[in-house]
């Protein structure tokens, strides 16, 4: 496995990179971390590092415990709960859907919205990957947020008749959340995620603090050549993906998730309602599942459940070997190289056991 890891370590552009691996079934628990900081201090399995769209299984959860807890329904409507808010935010030629959006279509992204993330918005305005290096030392509110998407994108299509990855949606399912229990979502999530599960050295990105302190508040991430870590811009991510951890927290949170130590079995049910995201893919409740043998014949007939993110992060559970593997390599431009590298390792591992 290390020998694995540090193949793609030696990648052009990995400057710090983490991976856990965890199975009770093979016996297996071990961590490992490459790289430095720009001062050169050598980063640690205790050093915190960006999981971006992994923060969509947090946010996800959060919900189906509120759904648990009687609180909403997957399939209420969300003018029910933000109202006026949105008003205006779901438009196609002129027709209003905003009404029909429903809360199961922003967790499995069939609502037609546009990403104010990455998709391309109206004119010459940048999109907000782009606006991270216009304007780097802006703090976004979530409401800032969804104005950008009001005022730059038009709705794809209607909801839950097509799918389209969207980061707008999570930021209403965080307002959500705001708006049922009275409290900001890092505190939500701390509440009722970091603490009860002891994710000791997992926070929200430039809102709350770990519980335990760590070595160094975040490994630096790379954009190219360019280091964003400092970036007070990367508040555009939010109840997308803000969230700050390591390996073994990250391997922690999903184990409680899958094992229904956070939710209720049928919930769980419901959030693995897969749909097609793209060749091997498909895409359930804040949770993607791959099936490696049909990305290619070549491979194993395994799976893996649970998130990535654009840093190149990892977050996926192998429930044929039992393994949880946790991680990144913190190099948006080798976004794709995580899913190689667990294929290789998965299928090693298969062979071997």
């Amino acid at each position: 496995m290390k020998e694995v890891f540090h193949t793609y370590t030696q990648e052009e552009g990995v400057h710090n990179a983490f991976f856990q691996i965890e199975s009770a079934e093979l016996e297996i628990n071990e961590g490992f971390v490459f790289g430095a900081f720009k001062n050169g201090n050598k980063v640690t399995s205790n050093t915190p590092f960006y999981t971006a769209s992994i923060g969509k299984t947090f946010t996800a959860a959060a919900i189906a415990q509120l759904v648990d807890a009687g609180k909403l329904g997957f399939n209420d409507r969300v003018v029910d709960y933000l109202g006026d808010l949105i008003s205006g935010l779901h438009v196609i030629n002129e027709q209003d859907y905003t009404n029909e959006l429903k809360i199961h279509h922003l967790l499995n992204h069939t609502s037609g919205l546009a990403d104010y993330f990455e998709d391309r918005p109206k004119g010459d305005q940048p999109n907000m990957i782009q606006g991270l290096f216009v304007e780097p030392n802006r703090f976004w509110t979530p409401q800032e947020l969804l104005t950008f998407s009001k005022e730059n994108f038009s709705a794809l299509f209607k909801p839950g008749s097509g799918y389209h990855y969207t980061d707008t949606g999570y930021v209403l399912l965080g307002l959500i959340i705001e708006k049922i229990t009275g409290k900001k979502l890092h505190e939500y999530f701390e509440e009722s995620l970091f603490k009860p599960l002891s994710l000791e050295l997992t926070s929200m990105n430039l809102r709350s603090e770990p519980i335990q302190q760590p070595d160094f508040p975040l490994a630096e991430i790379y954009v190219g050549p360019t280091e964003i870590s400092h970036f007070k811009s990367l508040s555009t991510d939010w109840a997308g993906g803000a969230i700050r951890s390591t390996g073994k927290d990250l391997n922690a949170f999903l184990k409680a998730l899958l094992n229904g130590d956070l939710i209720k079995g049928i919930t769980l049910s419901q959030m693995q309602k897969w749909i097609p995201e793209s060749k091997g893919t498909y895409y359930g409740y804040g949770l993607r599942k791959w099936v490696l043998n049909e990305l290619s014949s070549e491979l194993p007939k395994l799976t893996i459940i649970g998130h990535s993110g654009l840093t190149g992060s990892f977050m996926y559970y192998c429930p044929e070997l039992d393994t949880y593997l946790s991680g990144t390599f913190n190099q948006t431009e080798l976004l794709q190289n995580h899913i190689v590298f667990i294929a290789e390792l998965l299928t090693k591992l298969k062979a071997n056991n």
